[in-house]
């Protein structure tokens, strides 16, 4: 009993114990200008500033990053800074007049990533990611560089949402890199590898495949395999596909249940491709 007793004091403590509040630091605004002129700050705390002088004053960005409207003698402006950085303003009625904000803390960024690294081609992706501010209505652009391209290129300009969140839907035809801007600060880059659509049927006494991408597969080769007993894939017979990238073929099959696929290799998916393989089928040979 002694021993539960010594841990309730701990317990309690843990239980009250609550996240640090954000701090907010006044400016005075003087005749002789910012006092003080120089402010350190925690990401997520505020500055207020305040007119105590005789005449008008208003505090403005250097970077355009915020500006208040005209201060009257007594008026006040509050910022709240949740990015890391060095914030330098000055007086946009006397510009001499100028003051400095440091926040501690990480400084401002964008994040991407998406919904699958991997597709098949014609399948769509969402790619995502936050800004550091977590503010809606912040512009972020979305870059792209499909493979064989030189460069990246501009695909999508969209507007944050409720916690700075960002999204966009897209469909890439081959492996592309993509990455997110948001002011002169850049993501991480997000790799996007394609696979061949490839499908696989039976008509008539024949069966059929058929190879799908941004390119014809045009005298490639592909495997029709089988699922043996001890759960391992055997290849029955290479195909070579014609000049549409499909082909029509017989192949002899096993009595009973048989369980098939379509494969192909990356090398015969060519540059900028992954090896992919088509769904797999049941098809019951009655001999």
């Amino acid at each position: 009993m002694r021993r539960l007793i010594a841990l309730v004091p701990a317990v309690l403590a843990l239980a009250t114990a609550g996240p640090a509040l954000a701090a907010t630091k006044t400016v005075q605004i003087k005749a002789a200008g910012f006092g003080p002129t120089r402010v350190e700050i925690a990401n997520g705390d505020s500055i207020r500033w305040i007119n105590v002088d005789t005449v008008n004053h208003q505090v403005v960005s250097d970077n355009g990053l915020f500006a208040s409207s005209i201060l009257r003698p007594g008026q006040t402006y509050t910022r709240t800074f949740n990015q890391g950085g060095t914030f330098r303003y000055h007086d946009g009625l006397k510009p001499a007049e100028r003051g400095t904000v440091i926040v501690k803390g990480p400084p401002p960024s964008v994040s991407i990533g998406a919904t699958a690294p991997i597709v098949t081609f014609g399948s769509g992706i969402t790619l995502s990611g936050v800004v550091s501010t977590l503010q809606p209505n912040e512009t972020v652009q979305v870059y792209a560089q499909p493979f064989g391209q030189a460069s990246y290129a501009l695909v999508a300009t969209v507007l944050t949402g409720t916690g700075g969140a960002w999204s966009y839907a897209t469909k890439p035809e081959v492996l592309t890199y993509y990455k997110a801007r948001w002011g002169n600060r850049e993501s991480v880059v997000a790799t996007i590898g394609v696979a061949p659509s490839i499908s696989l049927r039976k008509i008539g006494s024949w069966w059929v495949v058929k190879t799908v991408g941004a390119r014809k597969f045009a005298r490639r080769s592909v495997q029709i395999q089988r699922l043996n007993s001890f759960g391992q894939w055997v290849t029955l017979k290479r195909i070579a596909l014609n000049s549409s990238g499909a082909q029509r073929f017989k192949v002899k099959l096993p009595k009973g249940l048989n369980r098939l696929r379509i494969a192909m290799s990356v090398n015969q998916a060519g540059a900028g491709y992954l090896g992919a393989f088509s769904k797999t089928i049941s098809y019951r040979n009655s001999g």
